[in-house]
């Protein structure tokens, strides 16, 4: 049986996991535990106040303490996004993104849950790569916790986003004890509102994430409101209907808080007036709001970007609906920001 992480466990878990070795701790000192390795980027037991030679034994000798390896880190200069490629002890590859937010020296991380993506997006490369497996709660602690060891002392990482290589709720538990730990005040201190978890539309993880009342923000994966439209471009929507998951929206909306529907952007192919008509009986009613996301693989994936023209009647004609319209900048085009992409390139410069 495989040790447990020190980076996923909270406080009451290290002080339960000691006691079952015989060790007994305090809450106070699991939590200096966790703020060291965690909060502060540590990776040593010299913790602040100290202690016990009887914790640190066991921490040692019943924890595992693996960090990642950074194999590649790539900035766009044109709008400051940040790519990190790490290396799991096991040589898989996954990724994160620092992506800078409006207010100067405030980011968000954008993180991956698993290790490629089964899901199959035709406007994702992720999708193009298969499942390999998924991240383990550590995996995703420490990608937060090294990009921000990576960032200026004078700025702040602020929020975290589930939205990168992978369909988070096909890891559900991992990623729900990852935002757990990220939003623990000895953990990374993000405040829950501000992180956000993304599903491409999987019914009965939302139902259940919804039951559990989590506070994280429920990111859609939407991109068409035509059924056979989404099924041709997100598989997975061949498994559940619009209708069930327009009621799925529906009840979390009416329940928990209202849903963020991110529509990738297609020129010329989910930009139309029927899209939006579709959209608006879909989930007209819904309190939600729109996220617009520019395609940012078009070569790859054999899409375009939509012209300005195009974008701004697409907007005029979801009027109706009455929510809120985001227009999100997909950055990092500069350094393979798009999921996927620098774990592709990495892979193909390595088989030659």
């Amino acid at each position: 049986m495989s040790r447990p992480h020190l980076f996923s466990m909270l406080p009451g878990d290290l002080v339960a996991h000691l006691a079952a070795h015989g060790v007994t701790s305090e809450l106070g000192a699991a939590r200096r535990l966790m703020a060291h390795t965690v909060a502060d980027g540590r990776d040593d037991l010299e913790v602040r106040g100290g202690l016990k030679r009887a914790i640190k034994q066991a921490v040692e000798d019943t924890m595992n303490r693996s960090t990642l390896e950074l194999v590649e880190r790539a900035v766009d200069e044109a709008d400051g996004f940040t790519k990190y490629l790490f290396r799991s002890p096991d040589d898989a590859l996954s990724e994160a993104v620092r992506i800078p937010l409006h207010k100067p020296g405030r980011f968000t991380v954008c993180l991956s849950s698993q290790v490629g993506c089964a899901m199959g997006c035709r406007f994702c490369a992720t999708g193009r790569m298969g499942l390999v497996r998924n991240l383990e709660a550590w995996e995703m602690v420490a990608a937060f916790r090294e990009v921000r060891r990576d960032t200026a002392a004078e700025d702040h990482v602020s929020g975290a986003v589930f939205m990168g290589q992978g369909e988070p709720f096909e890891n559900y538990d991992e990623v729900i004890r990852a935002a757990d730990v990220l939003c623990h005040p000895c953990g990374g201190r993000i405040r829950g509102e501000a992180i956000s978890i993304s599903t491409a539309g999987l019914v009965p993880e939302i139902r259940r994430y919804t039951r559990e009342g989590h506070r994280f923000r429920l990111i859609v994966s939407l991109t068409s409101a035509i059924a056979e439209r989404r099924r041709r471009l997100m598989p997975v929507a061949g498994k559940v209907s619009l209708d069930e998951l327009a009621s799925a929206l529906r009840e979390h909306a009416e329940t928990r808080d209202r849903v963020t529907v991110a529509w990738v952007v297609l020129g010329g192919i989910n930009t139309g007036p029927d899209e939006a008509a579709a959209l608006m009986s879909l989930l007209g009613g819904v309190p939600l709001r729109l996220n617009l996301i520019d395609v940012n693989d078009p070569r790859d994936g054999g899409f375009r970007r939509a012209t300005p023209e195009e974008l701004d009647a697409f907007i005029d004609s979801l009027q109706p609906l009455r929510v809120p319209i985001v227009r999100r900048y997909s950055g990092g085009s500069g350094c393979h920001g798009a999921c996927g992409m620098l774990t592709a390139q990495w892979n193909q410069s390595s088989s030659r």
